[in-house]
């Protein structure tokens, strides 16, 4: 009687037989979120209770962002995104939200030459929403609508702090 392997469900292949020499696949290269967590948040809502009372024109809402990537242990890695936001009516800040939200990413056969891109566009990337979900909580929370971040150029802000090494000076700080 011929055995089936029933395991991968409809249209599965059966399993080779044992013994057959297999050609040894390359190591593919490998991205993925160990965890990721708030590790600083701080909201300010200096001129409350009269602010949330008396709203008045829309506020200018300023956004800087900042990427930083640092080995944690063997090919893990912490990549930290910094969003600091001020809502300001004049000279007035109407509110303000600093947020370090950060990951810790394993990467595996990614060559040597790619990594630094990879940890900061990719990874920041994949943790914006959740950053961005932050924001747009800790604003509401405190009596004005949500926040919601327009998407970031992860590609540019890189270039930016690449430009900005190779001229020696300290990396820029987009602005949103």
């Amino acid at each position: 009687m011929a055995e089936e392997n029933t395991n991968g469900g409809a249209g599965a292949q059966p399993a080779p037989p044992v013994g057959d020499a297999q050609p040894t696949a390359q190591a593919q290269p490998s991205l993925k979120i160990v965890t990721q967590y708030v590790k600083d948040l701080s909201f300010e809502n200096p001129q409350a209770p009269q602010v949330l009372l008396n709203r008045g024109a829309q506020p200018k809402i300023n956004i800087s962002v900042g990427v930083q990537a640092n080995p944690v242990s063997g090919n893990d890695v912490e990549v930290e995104l910094k969003l600091d936001t001020r809502a300001q009516d004049g000279d007035t800040v109407v509110f303000a939200i600093e947020l370090v939200y950060a990951g810790i990413f394993r990467l595996a056969n990614i060559p040597k030459e790619n990594v630094q891109a990879l940890t900061l566009i990719e990874c920041p990337r994949l943790i914006f929403p959740f950053a961005r979900q932050v924001v747009a909580e800790a604003s509401r929370n405190g009596g004005f609508p949500p926040l919601l971040i327009d998407p970031i150029d992860f590609v540019a802000l890189y270039r930016q702090q690449m430009a900005a090494a190779q001229g020696g000076q300290a990396a820029p700080v987009a602005n949103a």
